[in-house]
């Protein structure tokens, strides 16, 4: 470009002159000032496809970090959707796409029933079982401000992903007394709304509330018996007085309505009703002082659902490796995920240590020892695996034939609850050597610190104490108390203290008279009421956990050296994922739930002075045709019978007055009774 400067005055002559040579000049100033221009523009056309390509070389990479944004986001996205679409969508479109894919949907039993005239009648009692209940906070510590009354178990569970190790630390118990420990106070939810959705969406007694609401029904009819199902039976009565609230609440339906109260129980609260009835007749200070006739007087029967009366085998596993059968499939897919220390979860470690301050779990441990659960070498179910069951709920045998089947079953050892691999589980009793753990010396195998804080009893034990344990290489039921002893001694010390697994050789000895044995159907008596009737009700057709394999792990320095192997597999003997199965409701071993039904209080025994009648309601498992049928009317399921439809019909009839006999007497699809038969049990 040109640039400006001063000039010195010139004169015409030299304008003229100046001017004929200033035009080729100027011509070729501009000329070059083109060929700038040009340059410039392709310099700047080659700097800006360098930049362009510098910017595609720096363009971000798609992180792990970015997909996991992305797939929370569109987690989220779609779950507001489908909320979105389920809160506009009409309530009855549910049920007419249902009906479109599976024809007509038969009447809820409570519309039905009324149409055959049933009306309200005895006033119903529900006794919630473990984890159902609602439990709420009351006194907290710091961590735990804001959530007055806000429950900590149920719900929507929001503390747990909120503050997890605060939900750990107040939804324990203290490890000595068994009850709340210093500045924490966490209660029962009271009412009907106490366990009847678990979760938003779940439920669990809300079906059966609601058919029995259809008849006529209502909350004044109606009482939870909500307790603190962390806390041994006694103590709910020494803490809340659960117990003379339940007795109270009894006696004033009883009174208002003229009529006996039917009870229903589900699961753990099966035992914690058979603790309330030896309770109530017992005297004070240690009973309800209600008499030996209160029981006559005021309940016309007890229907228990999926009651385990004998224990389930589940619990042993819970208790020595914090673990059951859906744990181990996770740890299968993903080895070490619930052990890892990331970010210090110990996943399992803090879950054993919580569930080990709950004493009401150790009610669970199976009862009567090896002769109801069998030895190294017999088991009454022996037989079992090979069968299939058919659609009207009988057993066929399988396609390989009966007789294969059957001897394939044989080899089963069920009375093996717990063996250290495959090979101990399938072998003769007389090739198993083994190393009594009982004298092992224990040791410190790990300093509190390294654990980060998360103790349990394992890190008392050392490794010689873990050791000794492996070898001793398979356990029964009786061995498997003495297991428990040895790796948790504060915990068992607390569980013997309010619970007893024997069975009473004189039920006239004044020891059974303590209350730690009024929850063990094997070492009490039911009581003085021959009108009274007692009803088994659950599920079958369902693989249910009877016995484990297991090894040892891997590191346990700071871990749980305990595990179910999953990698154990045969399908001739119902060995799956480490775990042996047999027929039940998924939870309850159908020999837990009909055994006394069946035979320990069948008829006049010295268990049934009084000759209480007592049926057996067996409901074959169907799973739901399909997802919109949730979780179906016709399961068989541990939690889910209780919105069986069969089930529910059967307990209204009761709860309007049917008795026993008027229901069909006993409804068996499986072995309860050959099973029984097996067992020598002088009655």
């Amino acid at each position: 470009m040109s640039l400006l400067r001063r000039r010195k005055p010139i004169n015409e002559s030299d304008k003229a002159s100046e001017a004929s040579d200033s035009k080729p000049q100027v011509e070729k100033e501009e000329d070059a000032q083109q060929e700038d221009d040009d340059g410039n523009d392709k310099n700047k056309k080659k700097f800006s496809s360098k930049v362009k390509k510098k910017q595609g070389d720096q363009s971000p990479k798609w992180s792990c970090l970015d997909t996991c944004c992305w797939l929370i986001g569109c987690i989220c996205v779609t779950w507001w959707l489908l909320l979105f679409l389920y809160n506009a969508m009409p309530s009855s479109f549910p049920q007419y796409v249902t009906e479109a894919i599976t024809g007509p949907l038969p009447d809820p039993p409570g519309v039905k029933l009324k149409k055959e005239g049933l009306v309200a009648k005895h006033p119903v009692v529900f006794v919630p079982g473990i984890v159902t209940g609602g439990l709420e906070l009351w006194e907290g510590r710091e961590c735990a401000e804001g959530l007055f009354r806000k429950r900590l178990w149920g719900g929507t569970f929001g503390e747990v992903y909120k503050r997890p190790l605060c939900w750990v630390d107040h939804m324990s118990l203290d490890n000595e007394t068994g009850l709340d420990p210093c500045g924490i106070r966490v209660r029962p939810v009271s009412g009907l709304v106490a366990a009847d959705y678990f979760a938003p969406g779940y439920f669990v007694w809300a079906v059966l509330i609601a058919n029995l609401a259809r008849i006529g029904y209502e909350e004044k009819t109606m009482y939870m018996a909500a307790y603190d199902w962390r806390l041994s039976f006694q103590n709910t009565e020494v803490r809340d007085q659960t117990l003379s609230r339940i007795k109270s609440n009894i006696e004033l339906m009883v009174a208002t309505s003229g009529k006996k109260a039917v009870v229903v129980p589900h699961s753990m609260g099966v035992l914690y009703f058979l603790h309330f009835i030896k309770w109530v007749e017992a005297p004070a200070p240690m009973g309800g002082g209600g008499g030996p006739d209160w029981c006559s007087k005021h309940i016309k029967a007890v229907v228990n659902i999926g009651g385990p009366f004998l224990g389930v085998p589940k619990s042993i596993a819970g208790l020595f490796s914090a673990e059951a059968k859906d744990i181990a499939v996770v740890r299968g897919i993903a080895p070490g995920f619930l052990d890892n220390d990331i970010f210090q979860l110990q996943t399992l470690q803090h879950l054993m240590r919580m569930s080990r301050s709950w004493d009401a779990t150790m009610s669970m441990i199976p009862k009567g020892g090896d002769t109801i659960w069998g030895g190294l070498d017999w088991s009454p179910e022996e037989g079992y695996c090979g069968k299939k069951r058919g659609k009207n709920g009988t057993q066929i045998a399988d396609q390989a034939g009966a007789e294969n089947a059957v001897s394939q079953a044989r080899s089963v050892n069920y009375g093996r609850i717990i063996s250290f691999g495959k090979d101990v589980a399938e072998a003769p009793s007389s090739d198993i050597e083994r190393i009594d753990f009982r004298g092992a010396v224990k040791g410190h195998s790990a300093a509190n610190t390294t654990c980060r804080d998360v103790w349990t009893e394992y890190h008392d034990m050392g490794f010689a104490g873990i050791k000794a344990v492996a070898e001793y290489k398979t356990y029964t039921a009786e061995s498997s108390l003495d297991l428990l002893h040895f790796i948790a001694p504060k915990l068992m010390e607390r569980g013997t203290a309010h619970f007893s697994y024997g069975i009473a050789d004189n039920l006239d000895d004044p020891k059974y008279k303590h209350c730690k044995y009024w929850s063990n159907p094997l070492e009490t008596t039911l009581p003085n009421a021959p009108e009274m009737e007692i009803f088994s009700l659950y599920g079958v057709g369902i693989p249910t956990e009877r016995a484990y394999v297991y090894k040892l792990s891997s590191a346990v320095e700071c871990h749980i050296p305990f595990q179910i192997d999953t990698s154990a597999d045969d399908e001739d003997t119902c060995l799956k994922d480490g775990v042996y199965s047999v027929d039940g409701d998924e939870t309850v071993p159908v020999l837990s739930a009909g055994f006394m039904c069946a035979k320990g209080w069948r008829g006049k025994t010295r268990f049934n002075p009084h000759g209480i009648r007592t049926y057996i309601r067996e409901y074959s498992h169907s799973p739901p045709a399909n997802l919109l049928e949730g979780r179906g009317t016709l399961s068989g399921a541990h939690v889910d019978i209780l919105g069986n439809f069969a089930l529910i019909e059967d307990v209204i009839r009761i709860a309007a007055g049917a008795s026993g006999e008027e229901l069909g007497g006993d409804q068996v699809y499986s072995d309860i009774f050959k099973w029984s038969d097996k067992i020598d049990l002088q009655l």
